[in-house]
């Protein structure tokens, strides 16, 4: 009995080495090679279908060809953690990061990333933030809403395209704000830097009222708060009334 099961797993195992690399492994010993070949092409095509409809941009960046081998080399390559199909995109987002190539463009895993963004927080539970009025904001502490993603990259990825392709990346980092809506759209904007450095230190800083991180960003500014301070609540409120930034639920000790 033990050594049926022994050449079961070897089957298995033989068999999962020819559907991850089909160029370099042969078909199992005694497996007919058209029904073989009917699950090789069943589990790339639907690798295939999964991560092109949330990796669009970088499908046509990458052209067709380029964009199967990029799959076949993730089938091949890795090992994923998860069963569940929602998860794989991120898996292999991350196997982009860890694992460049020459034959790709070298901002591909930041378009990746990007693009991988919109289908995480469509897919997220968490909560939208209660709306407080304006004295709450500068008087509590604040917190970054779980469905807005400040995001900086290297590369300028809204604008990639395969008319677009820069080879290198321009001096100053491409600042975005990636958020949901109620009615669950997911809307892309830029950030100044300014704007930017205030949900970083929100971040940095969660038991510091809002007051005091604007004052606090006026002096990393190297500007007077007086003349800062007006133009710093109102973006402090837009960001409330766009759902990005709201107030800490209870004050952090």
């Amino acid at each position: 009995m033990a050594e049926a099961r022994q050449t079961l797993h070897q089957q298995q195992q033989a068999l999962t080495r020819y559907l991850r690399d089909p160029e370099h492994c042969p078909v199992p010993t005694g497996m007919d090679a058209a029904r073989a070949q009917v699950y090789r092409d069943l589990i790339f095509e639907n690798m295939r279908s999964l991560l092109s409809g949330t990796f669009p941009v970088l499908v046509s960046v990458l052209g067709q060809a380029s964009w199967r081998a990029c799959v076949r080399r993730f089938l091949r390559e890795h090992r994923c953690a998860t069963p569940r199909f929602g998860e794989i995109a991120k898996e292999f987002v991350a196997y982009l990061v860890a694992h460049s190539s020459p034959d790709w463009p070298p901002f591909v895993a930041e378009l990746a990333h990007y693009e991988w963004v919109e289908m995480a927080l469509l897919q997220s539970e968490a909560e939208p933030l209660l709306i407080h009025d304006e004295a709450a904001l500068l008087d509590l502490p604040l917190r970054v809403s779980p469905l807005a993603w400040p995001l900086a990259y290297q590369w300028p990825v809204h604008r990639l395209a395969p008319s677009y392709q820069p080879s290198t990346p321009p001096a100053q980092p491409t600042l975005l704000l990636v958020r949901r809506t109620p009615g669950f759209e997911v809307r892309f904007a830029e950030l100044s830097p300014l704007a930017w450095r205030l949900l970083q230190r929100i971040e940095e800083y969660p038991g510091l009222a809002g007051r005091g991180q604007l004052l606090a960003l006026a002096q990393e500014a190297g500007v007077a708060s007086f003349e800062f301070m007006d133009s710093a609540v109102a973006l402090l409120r837009r960001m409330q009334e766009q759902g990005v930034v709201g107030v800490q639920p209870h004050p952090v000790n």
